[in-house]
């Protein structure tokens, strides 16, 4: 076509090219959190994206209005114009524990709603994809893969226990490890982001980091010491609290309660 019409065909052959390249579609899971349309999902699931849709179990597609947002914890809230929906019922991931049975339920490569199984692995994890500032995850071995981001993870009583948000960072697909955002969390992020459309935090003003046995040995502590105190923003409400960092404070574990412990 070139030979006839010359370098202004293929102008816009690239041009409508380039506008092709330029849309891109998205794919993730959510789980409904109110009969009045809420939908509670992953932030990367919905970020930057200009058109929301939602496909209900029945196949009914419609329209949903984003929220709010809450990057640091990875969650949003979204709305659908719909009545009388089943909302799950919210569980307790503070009660989960470590070999307890878990369902993942989402939408992996778009194949449609899919259910897998696993136990709780550990708890309390962090990954190196964010700061680990608001990171709290529940690792699983229930296969997560691509398009299960904002589904549920689920215990055998169906209550939700956690938000299945990233697979390992090592790895493209499941290799057994999974994380999800806990429910207790998301149930305050979801409520704030309903009510005021974002999250307010306070800011202790202390970054902490793990103490290894050696440090422990080092420090001269005798009993179990989770974190100790590495860095401390000058004005900060711990600063102001008398707290410091390097060897002289330790948030230190009393039969699963934290205390703050000085070190000489």
């Amino acid at each position: 076509m070139r030979r006839f019409f010359g370098d202004q065909f293929d102008r816009g052959e690239r041009e409508r090219a380039s506008h092709a390249r330029s849309e891109q579609r998205g794919l993730g899971s959510g789980v409904i959190v109110g009969s009045d349309g809420y939908i509670l999902t992953n932030n990367h699931v919905v970020d930057g994206a200009d058109d929301i849709q939602v496909e209900l179990t029945d196949g009914t597609t419609m329209k949903a209005k984003l929220v709010g947002t809450d990057k640091p914890s990875d969650l949003a809230v979204i709305k659908i114009e719909a009545p009388n929906l089943h909302a799950i019922t919210l569980g307790d991931s503070d009660a989960v524990q470590v070999g307890d049975v878990v369902l993942a339920v989402g939408n992996p490569f778009g194949m449609g709603q899919t259910v897998t199984m696993g136990i709780i692995s550990a708890k309390g994890r962090f990954t190196t994809v964010g700061n680990g500032s608001y990171e709290d995850f529940l690792q699983t071995d229930a296969p997560i893969n691509h398009g299960n981001s904002g589904g549920a993870l689920v215990n055998t009583k169906g209550e939700l226990v956690g938000i299945n948000s990233q697979i390992a960072p090592v790895a493209d697909v499941n290799i057994g490890i999974g994380f999800a955002i806990p429910v207790n969390m998301a149930r305050t992020v979801a409520d704030q982001l309903r009510k005021e459309g974002r999250v307010h935090r306070s800011q202790l003003g202390v970054s902490i980091q793990p103490v290894t046995a050696d440090m422990a040995e080092s420090l001269g502590l005798k009993e179990r010491v989770e974190r100790s105190s590495a860095r401390l923003k000058t004005g900060s409400a711990a600063d102001r609290a008398g707290l410091e960092a390097g060897r002289r404070d330790s948030i230190v574990q009393r039969s699963g309660r934290a205390g703050h412990q000085r070190l000489a």
